[in-house]
Protein backbone atom coordinates (compact mmCIF):
# COMPACT_ATOMS: atom_id res chain seq x y z
CA UNK A 1 0.00 0.00 0.00
CA UNK A 2 1.20 3.42 -1.23
CA UNK A 3 2.17 6.11 1.40
CA UNK A 4 -0.05 9.17 1.90
CA UNK A 5 0.87 12.13 0.47
CA UNK A 6 1.81 14.68 3.01
CA UNK A 7 2.15 17.54 0.66
CA UNK A 8 0.02 17.47 -2.35
CA UNK A 9 0.27 19.40 -5.47
CA UNK A 10 -1.52 22.36 -5.39
CA UNK A 11 -3.83 23.20 -8.36
CA UNK A 12 -2.04 24.16 -11.21
CA UNK A 13 -3.27 27.55 -12.93
CA UNK A 14 -3.76 27.19 -16.79
CA UNK A 15 -0.72 28.97 -17.27
CA UNK A 16 1.51 26.88 -15.54
CA UNK A 17 -0.22 23.84 -16.98
CA UNK A 18 0.44 25.19 -20.40
CA UNK A 19 4.24 25.61 -19.83
CA UNK A 20 4.38 22.32 -18.21
CA UNK A 21 3.37 20.69 -21.42
CA UNK A 22 5.39 22.36 -23.37
CA UNK A 23 8.35 21.75 -21.39
CA UNK A 24 7.51 18.22 -20.81
CA UNK A 25 7.21 17.90 -24.81
CA UNK A 26 9.99 19.80 -25.86
CA UNK A 27 13.42 18.53 -27.27
CA UNK A 28 15.62 21.56 -26.75
CA UNK A 29 15.17 21.39 -23.38
CA UNK A 30 17.58 20.61 -20.33
CA UNK A 31 16.85 16.72 -19.28
CA UNK A 32 16.31 17.32 -16.06
CA UNK A 33 13.41 19.84 -16.55
CA UNK A 34 11.63 17.83 -19.00
CA UNK A 35 11.73 15.01 -16.18
CA UNK A 36 10.63 17.46 -13.69
CA UNK A 37 7.40 19.05 -15.89
CA UNK A 38 6.99 15.17 -16.80
CA UNK A 39 6.75 14.29 -12.92
CA UNK A 40 4.88 17.62 -11.96
CA UNK A 41 1.88 17.12 -15.20
CA UNK A 42 1.87 13.00 -13.84
CA UNK A 43 0.88 14.15 -10.08
CA UNK A 44 -1.69 16.43 -11.29
CA UNK A 45 -3.70 14.09 -13.08
CA UNK A 46 -4.17 12.39 -9.80
CA UNK A 47 -1.27 9.77 -10.11
CA UNK A 48 0.68 8.93 -6.95
CA UNK A 49 4.05 9.93 -6.45
CA UNK A 50 5.89 6.35 -7.06
CA UNK A 51 4.27 6.81 -10.41
CA UNK A 52 4.63 9.65 -11.56
CA UNK A 53 8.05 8.94 -10.29
CA UNK A 54 8.76 6.28 -12.66
CA UNK A 55 7.20 7.74 -15.68
CA UNK A 56 9.36 10.52 -15.36
CA UNK A 57 12.79 8.52 -14.38
CA UNK A 58 13.43 9.68 -11.05
CA UNK A 59 14.41 7.32 -9.14
CA UNK A 60 12.09 7.27 -5.89
CA UNK A 61 9.23 8.91 -4.76
CA UNK A 62 10.78 10.81 -2.10
CA UNK A 63 12.34 13.04 -4.80
CA UNK A 64 8.96 13.58 -6.96
CA UNK A 65 7.94 14.48 -3.29
CA UNK A 66 10.44 17.00 -2.55
CA UNK A 67 9.65 18.33 -6.58
CA UNK A 68 6.19 18.89 -5.07
CA UNK A 69 6.94 20.99 -2.14
CA UNK A 70 9.42 23.19 -4.08
CA UNK A 71 6.64 23.69 -7.13
CA UNK A 72 4.13 24.36 -4.43
CA UNK A 73 6.47 27.29 -2.64
CA UNK A 74 7.89 28.43 -5.88
CA UNK A 75 6.10 28.17 -8.67
CA UNK A 76 7.55 27.28 -12.08
CA UNK A 77 11.19 28.07 -10.51
CA UNK A 78 11.49 24.49 -8.92
CA UNK A 79 12.07 23.04 -12.33
CA UNK A 80 15.50 24.86 -12.84
CA UNK A 81 18.52 23.89 -10.76
CA UNK A 82 18.60 25.75 -7.33
CA UNK A 83 21.75 27.54 -6.69
CA UNK A 84 24.91 26.75 -4.59
CA UNK A 85 25.11 23.33 -6.49
CA UNK A 86 28.36 22.81 -8.31
CA UNK A 87 31.98 24.00 -7.95
CA UNK A 88 32.19 27.40 -6.55
CA UNK A 89 34.75 29.93 -8.65
CA UNK A 90 38.37 29.69 -7.06
CA UNK A 91 38.91 33.46 -8.38
CA UNK A 92 36.44 35.76 -7.24
CA UNK A 93 35.39 39.02 -9.51
CA UNK A 94 38.41 41.22 -8.32
CA UNK A 95 40.94 38.27 -9.49
CA UNK A 96 39.22 37.94 -12.58
CA UNK A 97 39.37 41.54 -13.46
CA UNK A 98 42.90 41.75 -12.58
CA UNK A 99 43.58 38.34 -14.96
CA UNK A 100 42.21 40.42 -17.64
CA UNK A 101 43.64 43.58 -16.78
CA UNK A 102 46.99 42.82 -17.22
CA UNK A 103 46.29 40.77 -20.03
CA UNK A 104 45.01 44.06 -21.90
CA UNK A 105 48.39 46.60 -20.58
CA UNK A 106 51.36 45.97 -22.62
CA UNK A 107 53.88 44.34 -20.76
CA UNK A 108 57.29 46.05 -19.53
CA UNK A 109 59.85 44.56 -20.92
CA UNK A 110 62.46 44.73 -17.96
CA UNK A 111 59.66 44.10 -15.27
CA UNK A 112 57.77 41.71 -17.07
CA UNK A 113 61.19 39.74 -19.07
CA UNK A 114 58.81 39.79 -22.83
CA UNK A 115 57.31 42.26 -25.29
CA UNK A 116 54.44 40.49 -26.11
CA UNK A 117 51.84 38.40 -23.77
CA UNK A 118 51.84 34.38 -23.92
CA UNK A 119 49.75 32.14 -21.19
CA UNK A 120 52.89 31.51 -19.43
CA UNK A 121 54.55 35.08 -19.36
CA UNK A 122 50.71 36.22 -18.35
CA UNK A 123 51.09 33.24 -15.01
CA UNK A 124 54.16 34.50 -14.48
CA UNK A 125 53.40 38.27 -13.92
CA UNK A 126 50.28 37.68 -12.24
CA UNK A 127 51.68 34.78 -9.75
CA UNK A 128 54.41 37.11 -8.92
CA UNK A 129 52.38 40.06 -8.48
CA UNK A 130 48.94 38.95 -7.06
CA UNK A 131 48.06 35.74 -7.68
CA UNK A 132 50.82 32.56 -6.90
CA UNK A 133 48.71 29.94 -7.62
CA UNK A 134 47.39 30.79 -10.97
CA UNK A 135 47.41 28.30 -13.79
CA UNK A 136 47.83 29.08 -17.67
CA UNK A 137 44.39 27.04 -18.19
CA UNK A 138 42.58 29.31 -15.64
CA UNK A 139 43.54 32.49 -17.43
CA UNK A 140 42.73 31.21 -21.22
CA UNK A 141 39.21 30.52 -19.20
CA UNK A 142 38.84 33.77 -17.64
CA UNK A 143 40.18 35.31 -21.08
CA UNK A 144 37.58 33.52 -22.67
CA UNK A 145 34.80 34.57 -20.69
CA UNK A 146 35.90 38.34 -21.25
CA UNK A 147 35.62 37.97 -24.97
CA UNK A 148 39.37 37.78 -25.79
CA UNK A 149 40.75 35.02 -27.33
CA UNK A 150 44.09 33.02 -26.15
Amino acid sequence: MATQQKEPLRTLTAAEQTTLQRIAKASSQRVDRVRRARALLAVAQGQPFLRAARQAGFGSATAVAALVGRFNRHGLAALSITSGRGRKPSYDLSARTLIVSTAQRSPDRRRDGTATWSLSTLKRSLRRDALPQLGATTIRRVLQEAGSSY
